[in-house]
């Protein structure tokens, strides 16, 4: 055997073991992640993948610069459609590749936009100001400065520091805005753009009430809402275009169990004077930030979509539920759980429980990975630095995928208990249990799946000697699966 093969084969096996952990013997509860289905991943590494599709309009028409591109514009049309009727709006841009930069299209698109009325010789000026989640309080990163906001808003020239002030929170939960506080700043300050959501993220953001005070100012701010890590529960959390926001961000692949992707939704009015910030931020998608847009996780998108179009309402309600149920639990076994009890602790997909008492947050995250309980160490609000957490941020989505109820939460909380109250090895118990929860929800069945996947794997296969040996190989393993 060459070194070449060797080389392959090792990975390809190491590969597998990776497979085998992470989606048959671990719990992964981490917020940001998800698994998308069977079809979902065989379209990304379909044809399309490594595809190019560039296309913007020009004179009134959509022009593509490529050939062979007439199935990828349909992908794009139908993709479009799809989300359009999940959000219930008008618009929505799909060529960012992350919730990153479609932050970063809609940044460069604004910045364009207030220079649109700039005199001919005047500098061409960055945002004056913006309003946003403090990063410490569970801001995303992506609307920082350090982040997508980066050279695009204005400095402080005494402070040399960016133009960008937080959205108060309350003393006694800073896991909620502080409305009064609120109304003060945004009075004091005018921002130009004020960014709703976070990354540690329990609670529904005020835009109905900054909408309600900015509405009827002569240059009222653009009201945008990542919702990177709620994408999925858009609706059945918070519907933030029919409270008043502007534009809606955020990546496909957290609750919202697509490809990871980014996209930008609008649901600006004909006839608003943000018609022409919408045309600019489709400028900075194409040409302003992508080439290639990664049509295979394009294509992976629109049927993830279809996912869930066709099954919102059961798993999002199912994703809530567990959450309180989960956080209820993992109290009664005596982790303390962050927020309020009295709304059930959360009211997305999150949990957040304090770990300081047992040991640093980071250290309490390996004893669990260790154990088989993938989890995200976090920073909690009142937290002096990221390098000595308090907290460790779960999510359920992904478990609720793969057909978890409220109750099978109960084991799992007193798992966690055991782990990181008693140091106790329970590895082999929490890989018994994932036993119960291997088929996934929300999707095709399992076998009308594993066809599709077949005929998937075959259309991939240029040498008819290779299609004819991978579909005995198919057929072995599913007699095999069936005995």
């Amino acid at each position: 055997m060459t070194e070449f093969a060797s080389k392959i084969i090792a990975w390809c096996q190491r590969i597998g073991q990776n497979n085998v952990w992470r989606q048959k013997q671990c719990f992964n509860l981490i917020p940001s992640e998800n698994t998308p289905s069977l079809v979902v991943k065989l379209a990304e590494i379909s044809d399309p993948s490594g595809r190019y599709a560039e296309h913007r309009t020009m004179k009134g028409q959509e022009v593509y610069f490529y050939q062979g591109t007439d199935f990828i514009r349909e992908v794009e049309i139908e993709a479009r459609k799809e989300l359009c009727r999940y959000f219930g709006c008008s618009e929505v841009e799909l060529r960012p590749i992350s919730g990153q930069m479609a932050n970063e299209v809609v940044f460069k698109g604004l910045v364009k936009y207030v220079n649109r009325k700039r005199a001919a010789g005047q500098p061409f000026r960055r945002l004056r100001l913006v309003m946003n989640n403090d990063l410490n309080k569970g801001g995303h990163l992506s609307s920082q400065p350090m982040g997508a906001l980066f050279n695009l808003v204005e400095e402080d020239p005494a402070s040399g520091k960016e133009n960008v002030i937080n959205i108060p929170v309350r003393q006694d939960n800073p896991y909620q805005a502080d409305l009064e506080a609120l109304a003060a700043l945004l009075k004091k300050h005018r921002p130009e753009l004020v960014v709703f959501g976070k990354s540690m993220f329990i609670y529904p953001e005020p835009v109905r009430f900054v909408y309600d005070l900015v509405k009827d100012w002569p240059d009222r701010p653009v009201l945008m809402y990542d919702m990177a890590h709620v994408l999925g529960l858009y609706g059945a959390f918070q519907a933030p275009f029919a409270e008043g926001a502007d534009l809606v961000t955020g990546s496909t692949h957290k609750t919202f169990f697509g490809t990871q992707r980014g996209l930008v939704a609008s649901n600006i009015p004909a006839g608003s004077p943000f018609q022409q910030l919408w045309t600019d931020i489709q400028g900075r998608a194409f040409p302003g930030s992508t080439s290639n847009h990664h049509l295979g996780t394009l294509l992976g998108l629109l049927l993830s979509a279809i996912e869930m179009n066709e099954f919102k309402e059961a798993y999002q309600t199912q994703v809530c539920q567990n959450a309180r149920a989960f956080a209820r639990y993992l109290k009664e076994h005596g982790i303390p759980v962050e927020g309020d009890e009295a709304d059930g602790f959360t009211r997305t997909h999150q949990v957040l429980i304090r770990v300081k008492k047992f040991g640093n947050g980071q250290e309490i995250a390996r004893r669990l990975e260790n154990n088989n309980l993938l989890t995200n160490y976090q920073a909690l609000p009142d937290d002096t630095t990221f390098l000595e957490p308090s907290g460790i941020r779960m999510g359920v989505q992904e478990m609720t995928r793969f057909g978890m109820k409220e109750k099978d939460f109960e084991i799992l909380a007193g798992l966690i208990a055991e782990v990181i109250i008693k140091n106790r090895p329970v590895k082999e118990e929490v890989s018994r249990y994932r036993q119960n929860f291997l088929e996934m929800q929300y999707c095709l069945p399992e076998k009308q799946a594993l066809e599709l996947a077949g005929r998937l794997l075959l259309s991939l296969l240029p040498s008819p000697g290779l299609a004819e040996a991978l579909a005995e190989q198919l057929a072995r393993n599913a007699r095999e699966l069936k005995d």
